[in-house]
C-alpha cells in the first residue's frame, strides 16, 4: 500500500514523507523529484520556460507513474490534487491519502520569502492564503486522513500517522 502525504508548501510533506519510510525501511519519493528527473531541470525553472500548464502534465505523468510502481511514502506536489485525473486516481483502495494542514501564519512561516516558488511571486503571505482557501477543500476531498501540523515537529506528525494507519 502506498501512502500518499498531500497539502499545500510548508506543510512538511516530503520531510514527515521521509521519516515515515525512515520508522517502516521503505523508500521515500517525491513527484517534484520526480518531475525535475525527467525534465533534467528544475519545478522553477519549468514553470518560468515552459508555463505552470507543461509542468501540470508533466506532474501529472509524474503522479500516475508513482502511484503505479512505488511503495511506500510518496510526497506530491501541492498542486498535485488540482487535477481530476490524479484525483480519481487517489480514491483507489490501494493507496491511503494523508492531508498535513497548515495555517497560513504556520505556512508563511516555513516557506519564508517563497524564493525558487514559482507560484508564490509577489505578495507571499497573499498567495499563500489564496493557495490555501482555493486548494483546502481539495485536499480534504481527496484525504482518508487529516493531521494538524501547525505547531508540531515533523517526528510528531509522523508519530501521529503512523499511530492512526493499520
Amino acid at each position: 500500500m502506498t501512502l500518499v502525504l498531500v497539502g499545500p508548501m510548508g506543510a512538511g510533506k516530503t520531510t514527515v514523507a521521509t521519516l515515515l519510510a525512515q520508522a517502516a525501511g521503505q523508500r521515500v519519493r517525491d513527484t517534484d523529484a520526480d518531475v525535475e528527473a525527467a525534465a533534467g531541470r528544475s519545478v522553477s525553472d519549468i514553470f518560468v520556460d515552459s508555463g505552470e500548464q507543461a509542468f501540470r502534465a508533466l506532474e501529472r505523468e509524474a503522479v500516475a507513474a508513482a502511484l503505479a510502481e512505488h511503495e511506500g511514502p510518496l510526497s506530491l506536489g501541492g498542486g498535485a490534487v488540482l487535477d481530476p485525473a490524479t484525483r480519481e486516481l487517489l480514491a483507489g483502495e490501494q493507496h491511503t491519502v494523508v492531508f498535513l494542514r497548515v495555517g497560513l501564519s504556520e505556512a508563511v512561516k516555513r516557506v519564508g520569502l517563497g524564493v525558487g516558488r514559482p507560484l508564490l511571486l509577489g505578495n507571499v503571505r497573499a498567495r499563500i492564503k489564496a493557495l490555501l482557501d482555493e486548494r483546502t477543500p481539495v485536499y480534504e476531498s481527496v484525504a482518508d486522513l487529516v493531521v494538524d501540523t501547525d505547531g508540531r515537529t515533523p517526528d510528531e506528525v509522523a508519530a501521529e500517522i503512523r499511530k492512526a494507519l493499520p
